[in-house]
């Protein structure tokens, strides 16, 4: 397994731990020009557990693969916290701004795939 897939298999798992809902993995390795490798965007329902979500998949990628992100940015109002992994980036989005930015949109060419939800 590479360890890109590794990296995107902790990350979902660090997710559905905090019982995160709506992942949607977004592979853009093969689109020419695009800033990074992928994007993993999931929802949760309150800032507390979108704070939840991303301080989980930061665990989660660290015990796992021994990775930290670049960066990560939205605790402040945990409406929208993104995860930089340099080639992955990780979106945990309140409903209504993911809603609002539509990400998946953004990038109809990229491959899309949806995890379903674990309950």
């Amino acid at each position: 397994m590479t360890e890109e897939k590794q990296l995107v298999e902790a990350i979902i798992e660090g997710i559905q731990e905090r019982k995160g809902k709506n992942i949607t993995h977004v592979d853009m390795s093969d689109i020419e020009g695009a800033t990074t490798r992928g994007f993993v965007i999931c929802t949760g329902n309150s800032t507390m557990q979108v704070s939840a979500i991303a301080d989980s998949v930061r665990e989660y990628v660290l015990g796992k693969i021994s990775v930290k992100p670049f960066n990560y940015d939205g605790y402040r109002n945990s409406q929208w916290i993104v995860l930089d992994y340099g080639t992955i980036y990780v979106h945990v989005f309140l409903p209504e701004f993911r809603e609002l930015y539509k990400l998946e949109d953004l990038w109809s060419d990229a491959v899309i795939t949806d995890v379903p939800d674990l309950d």
